[in-house]
């Protein structure tokens, strides 16, 4: 890379690259990008690194076809990729999604079936500090625990071979708009960013700024730091709960043994509880389940729950709590 590109911003991301571990030399990496100031950040600046790193990039774009100008958005993308030289990837939407978070599950569907049909490692979308902190507002003010709260991870295992990364992370909103005009880069203006019948959006545009005004201003940056608190904090309970998910198992049934989760103090009960569940239903409980189970540890013996899921039932047998599926 030639040394007039080296800015303070390469310099971020080829540390907090390194730091965080996220790729690494000769990887292939599929960069999702919708056309906007984030992406167009990180796609240009993965660029400008290639040399340094040699990897194998690609441009993925989604297209849920909700405003009219959704296919004049993905063709933007995909001029982009030819000035660049770059490989380019679209999928559109049918049906069109319902929701956010329908279209958020479709859209990363999509991304990985791309990787790993065509040999990528690393999925790179453009995830911003800024990001982070509106998700963790978001998720607060929905009631979630820490694992919701800690949301926006630098990576995650998508499967053994692949992962996502979120390089961005160092960089609010207001830095990827600096990059881009500094670099001249047209950014695509989505409508739907300005649309307040979005909760997001009303938090990007009507909370946050209320936050930095009244209260800090430094609000995006403490609320990430928030989130790398309870990441590692979540990352440990986890591996605890694991282990004594296992103490506590049953290989001829399904069940956990009461006198196992009665030493175990209650935030660990509760994980404990969550990932058996997720293992044996293969669903992700909310609370109100998981605390239904957890009322059965020092519940009377033949206590039962009510349904969990497709009528299993949680039911106390002596010293053990098993899911009665017979009826599944």
């Amino acid at each position: 890379m030639s040394r007039s590109l080296w800015t303070p911003f390469h310099a971020r991301m080829h540390r907090t690259i390194r730091q965080h571990d996220l790729l690494r030399k000769n990887q292939s990496i599929l960069v999702a990008v919708s056309g906007g100031q984030d992406s167009l950040c990180l796609i240009k600046l993965l660029i400008d690194l290639q040399p340094k790193w040699n990897w194998r990039l690609a441009i993925a774009h989604g297209d849920h076809r909700w405003r009219s100008d959704s296919q004049a958005n993905a063709a933007f993308v995909e001029d982009f990729s030819k000035t660049q030289d770059l490989p380019f990837y679209l999928r559109v939407a049918n049906p069109i999604p319902a929701s956010e978070a329908e279209a958020r599950n479709w859209r990363y569907g999509c991304f990985q079936e791309i990787a790993e049909k065509k040999g990528f490692t690393a999925i790179a979308t453009g995830h911003t500090k800024s990001d982070r902190a509106e998700t963790l507002l978001f998720n607060l003010v929905r009631g979630s625990g820490t694992d919701g709260l800690r949301s926006l991870n630098w990576s995650r295992d998508l499967t053994p071979t692949l992962k996502l990364v979120r390089p961005l992370l160092e960089f609010t909103r207001l830095e990827t708009a600096e990059f881009c005009q500094t670099h001249n880069l047209k950014v695509w203006e989505d409508s739907t960013n300005q649309d307040l019948n979005y909760a997001r959006n009303r938090i990007r545009h009507e909370l946050l700024p209320y936050l930095k005004t009244h209260f800090n201003s430094q609000v995006e940056a403490h609320l990430s730091q928030t989130i790398e608190l309870l990441s590692a904090e979540v990352e440990y309970l986890e591996t605890v709960a694991s282990e004594m998910c296992e103490k506590a198992s049953s290989e001829e049934f399904l069940g956990l043994n009461r006198q196992v989760l009665r030493s175990l103090p209650l935030a660990i009960q509760r994980r404990v509880v969550r990932q058996f569940l997720q293992r044996s239903l293969d669903f992700n409980p909310d609370f109100g389940q998981i605390e239904k189970f957890v009322a059965l540890i020092n519940a009377p013996n033949r206590s039962r729950s009510d349904p969990f899921l497709k009528g299993a039932i949680a039911e106390v047998d002596g010293d053990w709590i098993y899911l009665n599926r017979s009826s599944i």
